[in-house]
């Protein structure tokens, strides 16, 4: 695999897509507050970087998406009184509450669809994800966000053999 085809960094709180909920009059709505100003980061962030490129089209073929979410520590992970801003001990390393990560993609696969990054959700055949708290590994960001970075994939059948 060569260089990603578009590579962003996204500032904001991943909010995740999916669940919805009916208000009294039975329209849907989403459950997370956070979906929409997500999908507007990260759109806003694709556009940016799409600006200066005449020549882009909408990716139609196979797609991988790499995608590592860095989401903010609550705050009783952390120490009280004079141990204010120290992690606690038992705080754990992974994320492992909500959201959910496959909602996540979800809310940033469509998000790039309405960018023009991808003709359409469906040619994304391969994904690679992760969600991390702030500054815990590769990738992840000083605040909450998300590093995505967007591979054109090639038929191995068609390469050339070296």
């Amino acid at each position: 695999m060569t260089a990603p085809a578009l590579q962003l960094t996204v500032y904001g709180t991943p909010g995740p897509q999916g669940s919805k909920n009916r208000n009294a009059a039975g329209a849907l709505y989403e459950s997370s507050a956070k979906v929409k100003p997500w999908r507007d980061a990260v759109k806003s962030a694709a556009l940016d970087a799409l600006h200066h490129d005449d020549a882009w089209r909408p990716l139609d073929g196979p797609v991988l998406l790499d995608l590592v979410f860095s989401l903010r520590r609550p705050k009783g992970h952390y120490g009280s009184g004079r141990n204010a801003g120290q992690l606690k001990p038992s705080a754990p390393y992974y994320p492992i509450s909500k959201p959910d990560l496959d909602k996540l993609v979800r809310a940033t696969q469509d998000a790039l669809k309405d960018a023009g990054v991808l003709a359409d959700d469906s040619c994304v055949t391969d994904v690679r994800t992760a969600k991390r708290f702030v500054l815990t590994g590769d990738d992840t960001l000083r605040t909450p966000g998300a590093v995505i970075r967007v591979w054109r994939l090639t038929d191995p059948s068609k390469e050339p053999t070296p």
